[in-house]
């Protein structure tokens, strides 16, 4: 298995992140281990100005790719959701209309 590479404004945007949500939410939707994730936040409190200052290759499509898949079946089960509560609450007003309606 080849080893990703990460860019510094990657690892910099997940440990923004870090402030609304949390790092094992972050390691599953990067897929990451935890433990990177916090060597990365201790290399930034250590130097934040030098942190990560590598080859700063940009990271993979295919974990660009996989985000947004997964932000794609977030939706999808939301949209899911939606509807079924739209076709139930149809269904009660159409009750009440009948019942209202005798």
């Amino acid at each position: 298995m080849k080893r990703r590479i990460f860019s510094r404004e990657f690892k910099l945007s997940l440990l923004q992140e870090l402030e609304s949500k949390s790092a094992a939410q972050i390691c599953r939707e990067q897929e990451l281990h935890p433990v990177l994730l916090s060597s990365w936040k201790r290399d930034y409190e250590k130097d934040p100005a030098h942190a990560f200052s590598g080859r700063g290759n940009a990271w993979k499509e295919e974990a660009k790719i996989a985000r947004y898949e997964r932000l794609i079946g977030q939706l999808y089960a939301e949209i899911a959701l939606l509807k079924k509560t739209a076709a139930l609450l149809q269904q009660r007003r159409a009750e009440e209309k009948r019942k209202w309606s005798q």
